[in-house]
């Protein structure tokens, strides 16, 4: 299960709508087929990993990290159906499906057909590799990153504007790393007019997981670019898993503001600008006790000479 789970992590950023989802199908203790959902959604991973499987699917048991679906579509045969067909004798799987259209009829239809099912194993490392997915099935909207480079004292620019580089080498490769697994990443225009910035990735072998570019802005378009005119806009983000909002600070305290911020990467340098640009601006609080109890460490590394601090709001 931890290989099957694995494997959809690594489809993070790729799948949208559909979940990023990993299969892993064994057979007296060998593993004899594997697959993650695909580019766009399809094939899924359980038909991927029974395609490669092929006859040695018989009798074998298959592990995913998300229930197999049981709802028609266009596009293809229900996972539920192939896996019967090719009969495989159980199935474990790490959660239950949340999306309506299945939400447990893939188990059912599996144990009416006489396989063997599970579920639950490996569930929180599971969701975890799908929060982006989770959190538009839960509240209609993208998981939302906030991407932060910060000197010691809390700032991200000096008086100026001048911002490149606070951070090192190493930080801004996992910044590279952290796009490859989104969907979508949105600056402000005063960003975007300031720096013209690319936000691709420029990591060798992950140059196409480059995600699609946004511009907060009730301003004119810009070709190549899709617009949103306030963060309430992510509810009409319906093909977006997982949303990155890189800059600047008017874009980072909307954001905020408006309680629509999932997790904030932290990446602070070791130095001290004094006086200059704070990182966000007023997003509400009144009172110290108002800012305590809604954000939590998941955890923190060394980029070189930088570290990278990882929080999840409590929600």
């Amino acid at each position: 299960m931890a290989q099957a789970v694995a494997l959809g992590a690594a489809a993070c950023g790729t799948t949208a709508p559909n979940p990023n989802v990993g299969c892993v199908i064994a057979r007296n203790g060998e593993v004899v087929g594997q697959g993650a959902t695909q580019p766009g959604g399809r094939p899924h991973a359980e038909a991927e990993a029974l395609a490669a499987a092929g006859p040695l699917a018989r009798g074998a048991t298959l592990y995913t990290s998300l229930e197999p679906c049981a709802h028609r579509s266009v596009r293809g045969p229900t996972c539920a159906d192939l896996i019967i067909t090719a009969g495989v004798a159980r199935v474990a799987a790490a959660m239950e499906d949340p999306d309506q259209r299945t939400a447990g009829g893939g188990m059912e239809r599996l144990r009416a057909a006489g396989v063997e099912v599970s579920v639950g194993e490996a569930a929180v490392a599971a969701s975890h590799s799908m929060a982006g997915w989770l959190t538009r099935m839960r509240l209609g909207r993208p998981r939302i990153a906030l991407k932060l480079a910060l000197s010691i004292d809390g700032k991200i620019a000096l008086p100026s504007g001048e911002s490149k580089w606070i951070t090192g080498e190493d930080a801004r490769a996992h910044v590279h790393l952290e796009r490859s697994r989104a969907d979508m990443i949105l600056v402000g225009r005063g960003t975007y007019l300031a720096d013209q910035p690319r936000l691709d990735v420029r990591l060798p072998g992950l140059e196409e997981r480059s995600p699609r570019r946004a511009l907060l802005t009730r301003g004119e378009p810009v070709d190549g670019w899709e617009t949103l005119a306030s963060p309430d806009d992510v509810f009409r983000l319906h093909d977006v898993n997982d949303l990155m909002v890189e800059g600047g600070s008017a874009t980072a305290t909307a954001f905020l503001a408006a309680d629509l911020v999932d997790r904030i990467l932290l990446y602070r340098a070791p130095i001290l600008i004094g006086e200059g640009r704070s990182s966000v601006g007023y997003i509400g609080l009144d009172a110290i006790g108002d800012a305590h109890g809604r954000w939590h460490s998941i955890g923190q590394q060394a980029l070189g000479i930088d570290r990278l601090e990882d929080y999840e709001r409590v929600r």
